[in-house]
């Protein structure tokens, strides 16, 4: 048995294998790494977050870095495939509203909007054929979306992505609930969204995300009922990454023990790799700043302990000493540096051999 996967079908774009590749700012998923998932049938994202070099940027210049940066981002990736490219757009940035005009304009196949509920993304889109994801974590939050949408604009999302808990950053969930395992597991969710979204006499694809990191895992979730899922940690140790090697091989070299959850300046628990700067934040030291970027709504700089945005720009630019990384509970699993074109050959081999043992059990 050689069976392929389904294909992933969101309004007239088709994703096979059924994978969005997830968007890890600042820097990390850029251009390249989105156009070579792109190119292998996959969904490239581009995480807009930090996407300018806003290093040393005079504040008033720094809303059109980020708007230019997303043109040349998507522009690039253009050049080098046919494929599906989006980006990734956190509700909680400032300049939101831009951001999303400026996707548009750049002919962005798909919006994918998290960190917050995208409440007005649709009248922010008009008439534009971009496909819209909303980022949930609840079945709740599914709802309310749903219900604003339809009332306000008479539309619905194109598809949605249930991010579950063991997911690498910013987490839509309590940090009580984190530390302490009592947010409710990505399958439960799964269960409970399932038929809402199947519900509409235009169903709505569902995608699962957090933690997913095989092919065994992409068929669990397959057989679940979703339509398809996002990955990012794996995505991370590929050559076609765009972040910093230094980046990369703290992926390799963490443990299981290593993994943290730190209150993020952001207001949310956040999933990050253990290393000196993070035992630094959680003995209580902290690095004084004055904001130069005001890049995040929910962030009060006179209460932050560091500024979110210098600490992953370091990361991305290879200052490990003063800087963390973002990663998702399966980090400790990553254990090579492969280029995309294997990856995604690797994952359904995997998710075949899953098939083939379960057709054997069965006799």
């Amino acid at each position: 048995m050689n069976q392929r996967m389904p294909a992933l079908r969101i309004g007239d774009l088709e994703i096979n294998p059924p994978i969005i590749q997830g968007g890890m700012g600042v820097r990390v998923s850029m251009a390249n790494l989105a156009a070579a998932v792109a190119q292998e049938g996959c969904a490239g994202i581009i995480a807009t977050a930090g996407i300018g070099r806003f290093e040393g940027c005079p504040r008033a210049e720094l809303p059109e870095v980020n708007l230019q940066a997303i043109r040349e981002e998507i522009h690039k990736a253009r050049s080098k495939t046919h494929g599906v490219i989006g980006v990734n757009i956190m509700v909680a940035l400032s300049d939101y509203d831009n951001l999303v005009k400026t996707a548009v304009e750049a002919k962005a196949d798909i919006i994918i909007s998290g960190a917050g509920l995208p409440l007005h993304l649709p009248e922010l889109v008009g008439d534009s054929n971009v496909k819209l994801v909303p980022i949930i974590s609840s079945v709740r939050t599914l709802n309310v979306i749903l219900h604003r949408w339809r009332k306000r604009y008479g539309r619905q999302p194109d598809a949605v992505v249930i991010e579950g808990v063991k997911a690498g950053g910013h987490l839509g969930y309590s940090h009580q609930d984190v530390v302490e395992g009592t947010a409710q597991t990505l399958e439960e969710i799964v269960r409970e969204v399932l038929p809402v979204a199947n519900s509409f006499e235009r169903p709505i694809p569902v995608v699962a995300a957090g933690g997913i990191f095989t092919g065994a895992d992409i068929a669990h979730y397959l057989r679940m009922g979703v339509a398809g899922v996002q990955m990012a940690t794996r995505f991370v140790c590929t050559h076609e990454c765009d972040v910093h090697e230094n980046f990369k091989q703290a992926y390799l070299k963490a443990r299981v023990e290593d993994l943290a959850i730190i209150k993020s300046p952001v207001g949310l628990p956040g999933r990050v790799i253990r290393n000196r700067f993070v035992d630094r934040i959680e003995q209580g030291q902290t690095s004084p700043f004055q904001c130069s970027y005001q890049c995040l709504r929910t962030c009060d700089p006179s209460r932050a302990p560091y500024c979110i945005a210098e600490v992953l720009a370091n990361a991305a630019n290879g200052n490990m000493d003063r800087a963390f990384c973002f990663a998702g509970e399966n980090v400790y699993r990553c254990n090579k540096i492969v280029s995309v074109k294997e990856l995604i050959a690797d994952l359904v081999e995997e998710y075949q051999q899953c098939l083939q043992d379960e057709a054997s059990a069965k006799g």
